[in-house]
Order: C-alpha cells, then structure tokens, then sequence
C-alpha cells in the first residue's frame, strides 16, 4: 500500500499496476486462508460423495436433477478436482432419477457439506407444450469419504447385499450382467449403490466404502445432536431444508435462502460458478 501511494505521487503507471495487481493477489490469498480457518473438523480435510436425488414431478425434477449435477461436476472442473460418476439412473424421458458423484480435492466436503438441503428451480418448462411455468425440487446430500484411518466396524449380519443389472451407458457387458451392487445396513436402514465398473467385486467394494462414509457421517450428525453444538443460527441442514431457489422465469435470480446472498446470472450459477454461495454460507456460520 505504501508503494502504490508513492507510486500515485510519482504518477508511474508501470509501478501502480503492478502494486494493484500484487494487492488484488494478496487479499484473494488471505481470503483462501481464511476460509480454510472455518475448515477445522476432522472430517472438513476429505473428499466428498455427492449424492442428487429428484423430487416429484417426474421429467420436470428429473431434468432438474441433472442440471444439479453438471452444475458441480463443473464446479469440480473448474477448481481442478478430479471427479467420479458412482452410479445414475436414468429417467424414463429426460434427466436423473438419482445420481452420486466422488469429487476429490482439498477440503472438498468442508466447503461442499453445506450444499445439503432440497434445490428449488423456477422455470418455463422446455418439456411443456404450453410454456407454462414448472417449479422442480431436487434433494442434494453431501457427506464426506472417509480414510482408512478411521475405524468403522460393520457387522456382515448387519447387511443385505442386492445385485442387479446396470442401467444407463456402459456398453453390452454392463446391460447383460448383475454387475451392480446394492448394500443395505439393516439397523439404520442406509442403503448404498453403485453401478460404474464391470466388475462386481470392484462395485461391491465401493458400496462398502461409501457405506462406512454414510455410517461415520451418521455417528458425527447423532455426537452433534447429542452435544447440542449447533448455534441457533446454525440451521441443522436437513433433508428436508430448502436451501436455495433457482429463478429463471419470469425474472432472473439464484438466492440461497439461509444467508440471504443473491446472483442475477443463474447461468454463471449452472455453470460451477458458485464459490460466493459456499463461501459466504461459511462466512455467516463463523461470523
């Protein structure tokens, strides 16, 4: 700041520049570590399955689910992660029914957790004839994958293990084989799926490993009912919470609903560009 006045005294355009752009840097670098503060749970380090399910309304949330999904895969891309399509299943018309990615990178489930919570899209709908205006949910679920540092036992009594044939793109192999794998853990009821590989064997072993995902995120939501450490402020983000709101027609506005931060271009939104909606939910977490 000092040069760049003595700069502005001196008027050398080259020096006032360069002390701009090094402020500029220097703040946005400041502001990473900052967010990385709030990051201090255990679990905030690891990546993250991100799981999208549509709501009612058949080919309507379906789409909606889909648009969800390739809004974070691009997000993914846009940060530099590396991602995996899980397992999808497909609409009967348009769209996902359901749909989970792995979306590795650093402090990815710390900054994606509070994406968790029902999506709302406002639109006129492409798939009816008369243009009228549709509102479609889609649910999102966040929890993190956990390392082979943390212990979680499972009881093989405690499982149901289901095969199935894939549905989806996957090639002849895939469509004519139970290579999909379904684990339900009895005494919570969780139940994971997964589809991507040929090999069942391979997809049984990913359903294990987001199953201990889903039991260690389940362990962490009952020690923080239980301790009552959420502040009032801090809305517990449940599957029935909505979030956001999506508003393409008849005006143009993404708004998240828990930290009243706006957007007016829905396209930037759709396309991964939502950093200011998970930095300022953690802002206004930590304020």
């Amino acid at each position: 700041m000092e040069l760049h006045k003595l700069a502005v005294d001196e008027n050398n355009k080259s020096i006032i520049f360069e002390t701009l752009k090094n402020i500029s840097l220097l703040e946005e670098l400041v502001k990473k570590n900052e967010i990385k503060c709030f990051l201090s749970k255990e679990s905030d380090v690891l990546d993250a399955y991100l799981e999208i399910h549509a709501g009612a309304g058949g080919t309507e949330s379906q789409d909606w689910a889909e648009m969800l999904r390739r809004m974070y895969m691009k997000w993914s891309n846009n940060k530099n992660y590396k991602f995996d399509l899980i397992s999808e299943h497909r609409g009967d018309e348009a769209g996902v029914k359901s749909t989970i990615i792995k979306i590795k990178g650093e402090f990815v489930y710390g900054v994606l957790k509070s994406e968790s919570g029902i999506h709302r899209l406002v639109r006129v709908s492409p798939f009816d004839s008369g243009a009228r205006r549709h509102t479609s949910f889609a649910s999102v679920w966040v929890y993190p994958v956990i390392n082979e540092n943390i212990d979680i036992k499972i009881e093989e009594k405690d499982l149901r293990i289901d095969t199935y044939r894939s549905s989806g793109a996957g090639g002849q192999h895939v469509n004519t084989t139970d290579s999909a794998v379904r684990v339900t853990h009895l005494p919570t009821k969780i139940v994971v799926q997964c589809q991507n590989d040929r090999s069942q064997h391979k997809n049984k072993e990913t359903c294990m490993n987001m199953l201990k995902a889903r039991l260690y995120e389940f362990e962490l939501q009952k020690k923080e009912k239980e301790n009552q450490s959420i502040q009032k402020s801090k809305s517990e983000i449940g599957w029935g919470h909505q979030i956001r709101s999506y508003v393409l027609h008849p005006y143009r506005l993404v708004k998240d609903n828990r930290t009243n931060f706006e957007s007016t271009d829905p396209d930037k939104v759709l396309n991964g560009e939502i950093d200011n909606f998970l930095e300022s939910f953690l802002y206004k977490i930590n304020d």
